[in-house]
């Protein structure tokens, strides 16, 4: 069993690395000028591949994290309220990871309006959330 926990850590690790990249390739493409078109698509092709690769470490992750917590038993004992806030968190992430594709096919279809400004700060929501998430997991505060 910790050889699941260590894999899912691993893939739950690679899966923010590009929840940290995906948006700051977004700023990037908020900041190209409307007649650079070979940047544009190429800042379009790199976010593309990002997120349908860590698409699948996010599957890979949740799916260690559920055998983890099946064969351990978490969560099912008094005192692992923690666990529940955590597993609301992760909720949170991977509806931030689904934002990220609809922002993605904002760019595809011409259609954003967000200046990188708004890029930049939305970009820190991901580190939030990783940060609360190692808090919860490391402390156990209740």
């Amino acid at each position: 069993m910790l050889w699941v926990k260590a894999f899912h850590i691993v893939f739950v690790a690679a899966w923010f690395a590009g929840l940290f990249y995906l948006p700051r390739i977004f700023v990037n493409l908020a900041m190209v000028p409307a007649d650079s078109h070979a940047e544009r698509e190429r800042l379009l092709l790199m976010a593309h591949k990002l997120h349908r690769f860590s698409s699948i470490l996010m599957g890979v992750a949740l799916l260690l994290g559920l055998w983890v917590w099946l064969g351990f038993g978490a969560g099912r004992f008094s005192g692992s309220y923690w666990l529940h806030a955590k597993l609301l968190l992760v909720v949170g992430v991977v509806g931030y990871h689904h934002v990220n594709r609809r922002l993605l096919r904002g760019f595809e279809e011409l259609s954003n309006r967000r200046s990188h400004r708004w890029f930049r700060i939305y970009n820190e929501t991901a580190v939030l959330l990783f940060a609360a998430i190692v808090v919860l997991v490391t402390v156990k505060p209740f």
